[in-house]
């Protein structure tokens, strides 16, 4: 049997496995045993049911590890690809303006709204074609 492992949070509410990993040994009824990549070695084996889900195929939801680049402290960073699009709202005194943001590892659904001013600041390549939809 084989099973994916939750990670962590991208957005609200949205949870991210990596995986799938086989199940090595059963501990007791809300705990199991998983034989992970190398790249995983200093984690501890023992995951309960909770961080585990079942891979039954859906694929959506499953990040292989080798794509994300998990660093030492078994994080990885989110990198934006693309902007997708560009939009002013109108508050009473000023506007704001955002970006919608394509993460790496991620689907087009995904992308998040981000404020114009720190995304430029923190990634100007993103924006040296200026050519952003609206």
């Amino acid at each position: 049997m084989k099973g994916v492992m939750r990670f962590g949070k991208k957005g609200k509410l949205s949870l991210r496995y990596i995986g799938p990993y086989r199940i090595s040994n059963r501990i007791c009824n809300v705990a199991y045993e998983l034989e992970l990549s190398q790249e995983l070695a200093a984690v501890h084996l023992v995951f309960h049911i909770f961080m585990l889900k079942k891979c039954m195929g859906d694929t959506y939801l499953i990040i292989p590890t080798e794509n994300i680049g998990i660093n030492d402290r078994l994080s990885y960073e989110e990198i934006p690809v693309q902007i997708l699009y560009h939009q002013v709202r109108k508050l009473r005194t000023k506007e704001v303006t955002s970006v919608k943001v394509l993460w790496r590892n991620q689907f087009v659904e995904e992308a998040t709204w981000e404020a114009d001013e720190d995304m430029n600041k923190r990634y100007p390549r993103l924006f040296e074609s200026r050519e952003i939809p609206n």
